[in-house]
């Protein structure tokens, strides 16, 4: 079945070039002209994936993330922005947002994105528009996720191993739903650090290291399998050995 696009875009020739190459793509896509329509047809229709424009008159693209997410709402949401400081794009994973693409942008990026975006978040196993169908697994409760001994319930914000409940930050939090989402699969430093922060520190920095040994101390427990997994020169790995 084709997945739902919710495109949110006050650029009228911007949003229509959109608005086709999506749906040539597979999509099926409501398009709408500002924040307003956005969150209106979000509440009468939910998405599989939103689309959002940064700077968009009256409600913006920001406070249409924060309304969602305080409403419990974890659709993956990509945002469309010409902003490209660091702090813009900390403003915007901050109030929600899953990931960024600049503009001017390449419509095969946002594609890519997508796609991405869809094989991580979609609860229900279906592989995202173009991608080889995957073996749909039991279904959880909407809003949990398991993996390798752990579940997450990621409306509610809380973590187990077992039956013991993890006190995490937001970060910690945040990391450790990408490697849940994405147990098994070795993700390599610039991935993490583009979801997690938004941009690349760099080879030199020890930021992401220093995350995942906070999570490390919180997760282990003495005589059971370490859960994240050091791949040297390439990044993490969540799987239970």
């Amino acid at each position: 079945m084709p997945q739902n696009v919710l495109l949110a875009e006050d650029d009228r020739a911007i949003r229509h070039a959109l608005e086709r190459a999506l749906i040539l793509e597979g999509y099926q896509v409501t398009a709408v002209a500002d924040g307003v329509e956005a969150l209106a047809q979000a509440h009468k229709t939910p998405p599989d994936v939103l689309v959002l424009d940064v700077m968009m008159p009256g409600i913006d693209g920001l406070q249409v993330c924060r309304v969602l997410r305080a409403e419990g709402d974890r659709t993956p949401i990509l945002m469309l922005t010409a902003l490209v400081e660091t702090q813009d794009r900390i403003a915007g994973l901050d109030a929600g947002a899953d990931d960024y693409v600049v503009k001017p942008f390449d419509v095969e990026e946002v594609f890519a994105r997508l796609r991405a975006l869809l094989r991580r978040t979609s609860p229900d196993g279906m592989a995202p528009v173009g991608a080889a169908p995957k073996a749909v697994e039991p279904e959880l409760p909407a809003g949990r996720i398991e993996a390798a001994g752990l579940r997450m319930d990621i409306q509610a914000r809380r973590a187990w191993r077992g039956t013991r409940e993890l006190e995490l930050t937001r970060t910690e939090f945040e990391l450790l739903e990408l490697l849940v989402r994405n147990a098994g699969i070795v993700l390599d430093h610039s991935t993490i650090y583009d979801r997690i922060w938004g941009y690349d520190f760099g080879p030199g920095s020890k930021n992401l290291a220093v995350y995942v040994g906070y999570l490390r101390r919180k997760l282990d427990e003495p005589g059971a399998p370490q859960l994240i997994h050091t791949v040297r020169g390439v990044g993490y790995v969540l799987r239970e050995d």
